[in-house]
């Protein structure tokens, strides 16, 4: 076997992404440039999110949006971990080797890893963690991506082995997943309801959809990491309100600032904003099982409809790029950069609408802001764009409250977002492939699926490219969801928040470790 650790695992790097996004990619303001202070201990950071459901829970197989991985961040490690400059790092686990095929996959775990219940963390526990998500009953979200595991084995207390039922050069980075944390188990099974992990901090308190509060895990194992004494999550869905809550100083740090009126911050004094670029993508997905979606003249004249620079100067404020209908970041290492970037057409629209029997099409596209902030305002701007390519778009908009189990994946058309994944693999596997928990569109194409397992055991760097970028203008082309942005993460903190030096571009809240990472000055 060979050692693959730090061999090929990595993207492009964060700094390089920002280039090629541009002058407003990658802002820092003067509290956030390197840090030159020791970290500090002591505290309690209370963290204003843009998420969190009455729906939420502690099981990881079912989380779904930023407050219940924040909630994981806080409690749990996994085996590996993507770093901030989209790397890969050992966590729970200590090393990892491959086979020469990339079929089996051995983990060493690292020694003095504790749960908060004083148990060490063995090879058992790894196994029945992965195992909670795999099976016939399974409804976990991590299902298809873990699907190719074909055995889970133990060799003693500190080794486990994946064997998969053909290679796969990113399985490493698949233990990252946020739905995949390591916990205590017994006679071979989790209990995902019990709150316990191995992570920095200890669950005091949790009211779904409300708040969340942790205690510092003292013998957590890393050391200068976890800084602050305790940690307060709270679900404040209204932009403005958690704007508001900030700038009145009830809570140190917000995501998901409202770009609409980003300018306030930027003026407020005591605060300072973080904008990343990233994988981050604002989605209009359209059920491919419903009429008029079926048609994919119809979805084509739909993608040509959107004005997606009018989307970014006017939704997102200049805070991101055009996205080309497919959900491969410019900082993923298999981006297709020679793929044409579609553009709003309203005459090429018009086409389509011929090409599929009609001349004039009337569709209603659900929004709520609870999708991404500007949603709903998006929506309406889609509205208008499309009216000049002869369709009408009818907005809905829906309550926040429930948006994600009652109107996304149940209604035709809506607004969705996705953080992105590390890995081609990983984001196509999640949403785009045939019967993938999230493939919120419903979509099924031959072609795709058979390339999406060609090319996750494909070891040729140079033909694995290929392969990614006809899978993506497969998707571009033949897709059912309009990708008209890849929006920045925008946060905003308290001055008395210090971060490091780099801020991680694949997910937003430093990776979701702004709670281990960050400090109070």
């Amino acid at each position: 076997m060979s050692s693959l650790i730090g061999k090929g695992l990595s993207r492009r790097g964060l700094l390089q992404g920002a280039s090629a996004l541009g002058a407003s990619a990658l802002i820092l303001p003067a509290g956030l440039r390197p840090a030159r202070a020791t970290p500090q201990r002591g505290g309690t950071l209370r963290l204003g999110l843009g998420h969190g459901s009455t729906s939420d829970g502690l099981d990881p197989a079912l989380w779904d949006q930023v407050f219940v991985q924040m909630l994981g961040a806080c409690l749990h490690n996994y085996l590996t971990v993507v770093a901030a400059d989209g790397t890969l790092e050992a966590e729970v686990a200590e090393s990892w080797e491959a086979s020469a095929d990339a079929a089996t996959w051995t983990f060493k775990l690292r020694d003095g890893v504790r749960f908060h219940d004083g148990a060490r963390v063995t090879a058992a526990d790894v196994a029945a963690s992965i195992n909670h998500h795999r099976g016939e009953d399974s409804e976990s979200a991590a299902k298809p991506i873990i699907a190719p595991i074909v055995e889970i084995t133990t060799d003693g207390d500190d080794v486990v082995i994946f064997r998969l039922e053909a290679g796969n050069a990113d399985f490493p980075f698949i233990m990252s997943d946020y739905h995949l944390p390591i916990l205590p188990a017994a006679d071979g099974r989790v209990n995902p309801d019990a709150g316990i992990g191995c992570g920095p901090y200890t669950l005091q308190t949790f009211d779904p959809g409300v708040e969340a509060t942790f205690a510092r895990f003292d013998d957590y194992w890393k050391d200068g990491h976890a800084h602050f004494d305790a940690i307060a999550l709270y679900a404040i869905i209204d932009a403005a309100a958690r704007q508001n809550a900030l700038m009145s100083g009830e809570v140190d740090v917000i995501d998901r600032v409202s770009l609409n009126t980003v300018h306030l911050l930027e003026r407020a004094p005591g605060v300072k904003l973080i904008s990343v670029p990233g994988t981050q993508h604002y989605v209009f997905p359209m059920d491919s099982r419903a009429d008029p979606f079926t048609d994919n003249n119809i979805r084509l004249a739909m993608k040509y409809a959107f004005d997606r620079e009018e989307l970014v100067r006017t939704i997102l404020n200049g805070y991101g790029v055009v996205g080309n209908d497919h959900p491969i970041g410019r900082s993923n290492r298999f981006h297709a950069d020679d793929l044409e970037q579609r553009m709003y057409d309203p005459d090429r629209a018009r086409f389509h609408l011929r090409e599929a029997g009609v001349d004039t099409l009337r569709v209603q596209l659900s929004a709520a802001e609870a999708a991404f902030n500007g949603a709903v305002d998006a929506a309406v701007l889609v509205s208008e764009s499309a009216a000049r390519a002869g369709i009408t778009v009818d907005v809905v908009r829906e309550p926040n409250d429930g948006y994600w189990s009652n109107v996304w994946m149940q209604k035709p058309f809506v607004a969705s977002y996705w953080g992105g994944r590390p890995t081609e693999d990983w984001m196509f596997s999640t949403g785009y492939a045939s019967g993938a928990t999230w493939n919120e569109t419903f979509w099924e194409h031959e072609r795709f699926n058979e390339m999406l397992l060609q090319a996750r055991s494909e070891l040729d760097e140079a033909l694995r490219a290929e392969m990614y970028a006809e899978m993506q203008a497969i998707v571009r082309d033949e897709g059912a969801t309009v990708i008209p942005v890849f929006a920045n993460y925008v946060m905003a903190a308290s001055d008395r928040v210090m971060t490091p030096e780099v801020i991680g571009a694949n997910t937003t809240l430093d990776g979701f470790r702004a709670i281990e990472r960050w400090w109070f000055a």
